[in-house]
């Protein structure tokens, strides 16, 4: 006995294949949505076969994201593995590709919408005629290996796409001559009789600023002329609710000092261009803060443990987060094991995360687990500011912007040097004011005199 309905989860799709008693008659309206849900049927075979897109696993403690953005559209083709969507969770963005070739049939969920892991996006028929439904042999029939293509004898069959594009600018379908397989009216088709038209196409609904897609999850309300309501994304929220939290919870404290770059700037200058060379990348100053902090974290490893409950977590390994600015927001990557990588390592890998943060590719493994953050205001111009803990973590060092300030030296002389303040904010609940301020003096010291990291002084 076959049932008329199965589900096979198989890996990233799921395969429903529906068999059906009768052909599908279109003018019958419960047809119309068995063919609207079935899609395309493969009359040799008898029967219909559809591929869900699911909602991937999206990471530890993440069971829910956000519709950001379709890449496609209904109607539209896709090949195995093209991304298709995308999705938004309150620490990455990331693609969900395609898990067959075929034609979308449907979107299940709008953009902007909440959905859960496992949750349906929506379903990928088969590519060709995903429109056209030939209906069933009748058990009389001769068996045959044709194919039937059901046709109107009013007009050619109109694809998905090219039926919305006509309708969105009010080009008459039936009018547009087919250049697609069998005579079809393809998008193409319909874009091209609305350009001898002069009609222009709707605008979409996102707009792309450089390499990083602006995408609202809800169009701007408009609210009188001098306003708008724009719904928050996802990681904004996730930020905001992390920040208030570490102001809520922790007993934060920051303490300033300022350093000398003239040591730091020296070096990089004698010896960047060899760098570069041997190892394919530049030597900028994040390398020196992290091995800096590294060194410091050793000596006070309260600031590179957490507050568990009533207990106090030393962590004896060295995941330093260092803050990067996105077009979707601040996100924190984390490198791992830092004490034990070389200064190119530390370039290097600085440099990957920042650009998989850029392209939201970062992975959760890389956005979690870190035990100190280092975070660089400088680079937008920033003088001094109070850094915000990254909780769980008890502690973090703001870099600011390089300025030449007159400065007395020791032999009582006064000359321009140029100058960074430095802070740390750190959690007061674990972190003594002697253990704070002496941190960032080790940190001022290694950056003033370089030699000392070699050392291990």
């Amino acid at each position: 006995m076959l049932f008329p309905f199965l589900l096979v989860r198989r890996g990233r799709a799921a395969f429903r294949v529906a068999f059906p008693d009768k052909p599908i008659d279109p003018a019958s309206k419960k047809d119309q949505i068995r063919r609207a849900s079935f899609g395309f049927q493969k009359p040799a075979q008898g029967y219909l076969l559809m591929t869900q897109i699911l909602v991937p696993v999206l990471g530890e403690s993440v069971s829910e994201a956000t519709v950001a953005r379709w890449l496609k559209k209904e109607g539209e083709s896709v090949r195995v593995d093209e991304p298709i969507v995308e999705l938004e969770t309150d620490k990455v963005t990331l693609e969900v590709n395609a898990p067959a070739a075929g034609v979308i049939s449907q979107i299940a969920v709008a953009e902007g919408a909440n959905v859960k892991v496992g949750a349906i996006l929506g379903e990928i028929g088969a590519s060709e005629a995903a429109n056209d439904v030939a209906p069933r042999k009748s058990p009389e029939s001769p068996p045959s290996t044709e194919r039937h293509v059901e046709k109107s004898s009013e007009s050619p069959a109109i694809m998905p796409a090219a039926r919305k594009a006509a309708a969105d600018s009010g080009v008459d379908s039936a009018s547009v001559p087919g250049t697609g397989r069998d005579g079809r009216v393809t998008k193409e088709d319909v874009v091209r009789a609305i350009e001898n038209q002069g009609a222009v196409e709707k605008k979409p609904a996102y707009d792309v600023v450089g390499t990083h897609p602006v995408v609202p999850l809800s169009a701007p309300v408009p609210v009188g002329s001098r306003e708008e309501r724009v719904k928050m994304t996802r990681l904004r929220q996730k930020i905001a609710q992390r920040l208030k939290e570490a102001q809520n919870t922790a007993a934060m404290l920051t303490t300033f000092n300022e350093v000398d770059m003239t040591a730091i700037m020296d070096l990089r200058e004698s010896y960047k261009q060899d760098f570069e060379k041997k190892h394919g990348v530049k030597l900028g100053f994040m390398s020196f803060f992290v091995k800096a902090a590294v060194a410091a974290l050793k000596e006070f490893p309260a600031v590179n443990a957490e507050i568990q409950g009533d207990e106090i977590v030393y962590k004896n390994y060295y995941d330093i987060g260092v803050a990067v600015s996105t077009p979707q927001g601040l996100i924190v990557p984390v490198l791992r094991d830092a004490d034990r990588k070389s200064m190119a390592d530390i370039e290097k890998e600085i440099m990957a995360l920042g650009t998989k943060a850029r392209e939201g590719q970062l992975t959760m493994d890389q956005l979690t687990g870190g035990t100190f953050t280092i975070t660089n205001g400088g680079v937008f111009g920033s003088l001094m500011s109070t850094p915000i803990l990254n909780p769980p973590q008890v502690g973090i060092l703001g870099m600011h912007k390089i300025q030449k300030r007159p400065m007395v030296m020791s032999d009582g002389t006064i000359a321009a040097r140029p100058m960074m303040y430095i802070a740390m904010s750190y959690d007061h609940r674990i972190i003594d004011g002697r253990e704070a301020v002496t941190f960032v003096v080790r940190v001022k010291d290694a950056i003033e005199d370089p030699q000392r990291l070699l050392l291990d002084v």
